[in-house]
């Protein structure tokens, strides 16, 4: 997928999904990022699987009615890096 190629970090895994980590300096900029995450989710109405831990979030979208990564799934991504 091109599209894929312009977002830093995000890789595809089992051409199934898209995941990132991405990592802050303690568990409260994590569960805040987490937090505008989630906003954003709901805003668009397309929503990732996020594992929040001390100091690191991952994300992961996919499309379920395609059961693989759409476009929507590359904006979103996009979206969040932007947080």
């Amino acid at each position: 997928m091109e599209s894929l190629r312009n977002l830093i970090g995000w890789k595809l895994v089992e051409n199934h999904h898209i995941e990132k980590e991405y990592k802050f300096k303690d568990f409260k900029q994590a569960l805040d990022f987490v937090n505008k995450v989630g906003k954003l989710a709901e805003e668009a109405g397309h929503h990732p699987d996020i594992f929040l831990s001390w100091g690191k979030v991952k994300l992961q979208f996919w499309t379920h009615t395609i059961n693989g990564v759409s476009e929507k799934d590359i904006a979103m991504a996009a979206k969040c890096d932007l947080l």
